[in-house]
């Protein structure tokens, strides 16, 4: 009996050696990478990086349907408006003038915001650089920055109307324009607040409205300015801080839950660590119970994309997104190691500074990877070159599964090359 005992025992720490030599004998270019938060795509047409999506048979998009995103951050500003009276128009001159602070002009989803803030205000004009004749939805709408346009003349938008309180008011765009700053970083906060500095002194009073991309250039612009003036200020992505200051008078943001992302990157990544089916623990209840509801998230096969849905944040709901931190109980279920060993994971975040990724999606990061059993080391780029993240990889065999947070969403090929 001891005999059998000890050749089983041999056995099987024959079995557990040629296990682990197997998995770190993994080609790197065959093992599990998911994109998040930026889309491998051509920034320019905003068509999908087919090539990077379907890179090897464990590769995944996460990010949020940017697009119902965008239209419902216009529907928050325009129920707002029409629910405002005619006071809302500082100046009296019948205009209805907002500024736009635009994040990237080659994201995906900041060229979805500009154009879903455009069709809602009327403002919208088709996208010749794409060949659109006419508007017929979201995706036919120009997103050019148009610098200034206080005569209404711009040739990238056109003045909409609106009625509030019983008045027809023009609904102009008075400025909008990418917010880089000098080193190349975009959606730059601190740009943002010199842009309303420059805004203001040209043209303050004209100005009723405060449009942005994102959270971190809305609450640049509330705190230098619209706060104490009392202009409305719409921005997105339900950071703490822009919940928090609803209560002082930030009109509304959209929340992209970054729980459900987050919890999307690491689960899908666990998923293909395992070779198991890829919707565990998403559609599929896990072992420990973890489970996404099907009003959180959407999936598209075809592209191989899990996709967070949205929901707006206004003064008759934000206290109940104050926590922009907390983790999802439905989901937050601690795996046995027994069925998930303790797997080592890369992550980059692309920028150190955009408020976002690391005030709100990264500590969500970090609720859910002791919880799915991933020992992931976070890295941090400049938001300006992909060299500054691609150059700290440098011992991809140390990892057995990567997620990428690009700088631009043309790059895609540069990590492939890397882990090639």
């Amino acid at each position: 009996m001891k005999k059998i005992l000890a050749v089983v025992l041999a056995l099987m720490l024959v079995f557990s050696l040629g296990c682990t030599a197997f998995a770190a004998g993994v080609p790197n270019a065959e093992k599990p990478v998911i994109w998040f938060n930026r889309q491998p795509s051509n920034s320019q047409t905003g068509e999908l990086d087919m090539d990077a999506l379907t890179w090897n048979e464990n590769t995944y998009y996460v990010g949020f349907d940017a697009i119902q995103g965008a239209v419902l951050q216009g529907q928050m500003i325009v129920d707002y408006l029409q629910a405002q009276g005619a006071e809302i128009d500082r100046n009296g001159d019948g205009i209805i003038g907002y500024v736009l602070c635009i994040g990237d002009v080659g994201h995906n989803d900041s060229i979805a915001r500009t154009r879903g803030a455009r069709l809602a205000l009327g403002t919208a004009v088709p996208d010749s650089a794409q060949g659109k004749t006419e508007v017929g939805d979201i995706n036919d709408v120009d997103p050019t920055p148009i610098g200034t346009n206080l005569d209404g003349s711009a040739s990238s938008v056109k003045d909409g109307a609106i009625t509030i309180g019983g008045q027809e008011f023009v609904v102009r765009e008075l400025a909008s324009q990418e917010m880089k700053n000098n080193s190349g970083a975009t959606w730059d906060a601190p740009t943002a607040g010199n842009a309303i500095n420059t805004w203001s002194a040209a043209f303050g009073d004209q100005i009723d409205v405060v449009v942005s991309n994102n959270d971190g250039m809305g609450m640049a612009i509330f705190n230098a300015w619209s706060k104490e003036i009392g202009v409305p200020t719409f921005g997105y992505d339900a950071n703490s801080d822009a919940v928090a200051a609803i209560a002082d008078g930030y009109c509304g943001t959209i929340s992209q839950n970054a729980d459900v992302q987050a919890y999307l990157t690491l689960r899908t990544l666990r998923n293909a660590l395992d070779g198991i089916d890829i919707m565990t623990g998403i559609s599929i209840p896990d072992a420990a119970g973890n489970v996404l509801s099907e009003d959180l998230y959407f999936y598209d096969e075809a592209t191989r994309c899990f996709y967070a849905l949205n929901g707006a944040v206004t003064a008759a709901n934000y206290e109940a997104f104050l926590d922009a931190t907390a983790p999802n109980p439905a989901f937050s279920n601690q795996l046995s190691e027994e069925d998930a060993a303790v797997k080592n994971v890369w992550l980059d975040i692309f920028n150190s500074t955009d408020n976002f990724l690391n005030a709100t999606y990264l500590p969500q990061l970090q609720n859910y990877d002791k919880v799915l059993n991933l020992n992931v080391e976070y890295v941090k780029g400049d938001g300006q070159t992909e060299g500054n993240i691609i150059d700290r990889l440098a011992n991809p065999d140390a990892y057995e599964g990567f997620c990428i947070n690009m700088v631009k969403t043309d790059n895609a090929a540069s990590y492939m090359a890397k882990l090639s």
